[in-house]
């Protein structure tokens, strides 16, 4: 794979989050209550919770404040159903933006997902406009200075746990998987205490859109830092090369 590290932008994230940790923590949350909800309190008979918990663990999240996300999930019945939902659209100069979100109002978070593509100059299009544009991959990022083995054993170790891909960056490794294979790629270096500065089930662009002029950056980001505070949205995935 043509090394494109996300890992920059990764480290830039965290340290907008780790300035609102409560803001990650929300999202994260989130995904725990559903993922309880969906295949119940145990990870170990539960895929889904299980790499949940991993992203949290990337994310710095305390192990007291993950298990009693599971046990408030797992405990309290009238808890808030969240509903997934996806948006897409575009931004500036043609970008392509995926919005997910879960909420328990689809009218505020339409409205709110709607009113932060306006006000940087894009649109919310239909379902479907902008995802034939993206692949979807487990992607587990591994920060260089975390970690000590030879690059080729962890390739080797990656591809025999079913990875695709494996990208060297200059400061850090990319594996990609099928979403079906994410799991069991992450277990398998998980098992090798292997730091993960990353690892979810990620949309991945097939090509990339530069914005050269000034307004069209400050648009884009504009777009991005509105959907970043907006409690309802999950992740945003967009091809714009920054």
């Amino acid at each position: 794979m043509s090394g494109h590290s996300k890992f920059a932008n990764i480290k830039h994230k965290k340290e907008k989050n780790d300035a609102a940790k409560g803001k990650v923590f929300t999202i994260i949350g989130r995904e725990i209550a559903v993922a309880v909800k969906e295949g119940g309190p145990d990870p170990n008979n539960n895929s889904k919770l299980r790499d949940v918990i991993a992203k949290a663990k990337a994310n710095n999240m305390p192990n007291d404040t993950i298990e009693r996300g599971i046990k408030k999930a797992a405990g309290d019945a009238n808890s808030v159903n969240y509903v997934s939902i996806t948006y897409e659209g575009y931004g500036p100069n043609g970008t392509a933006i995926i919005v997910d979100a879960l909420t328990d109002n689809k009218n505020r978070t339409a409205s709110n997902v709607r009113n932060a593509f306006t006000k940087g100059g894009g649109n919310v299009g239909t379902t479907g406009c902008v995802s034939f544009m993206f692949d979807q991959k487990g992607q587990i990022i591994i920060d260089k200075e975390e970690f000590e083995m030879d690059a080729d054993d962890l390739m080797m170790l990656a591809l025999d746990a079913g990875a695709e891909d494996f990208a060297e960056e200059e400061d850090s490794f990319e594996i990609l998987t099928a979403p079906e294979d994410f799991s069991a790629v992450r277990e398998a270096l998980e098992a090798q205490n292997i730091p993960m500065a990353s690892a979810e089930v990620t949309m991945v662009p097939q090509n990339w859109v530069e914005l050269t002029s000034e307004e069209d950056i400050k648009k884009m980001n504009r777009i991005l830092d509105l959907l970043d505070e907006d409690d309802d949205v999950q992740a945003v995935y967009h091809n714009w090369d920054e």
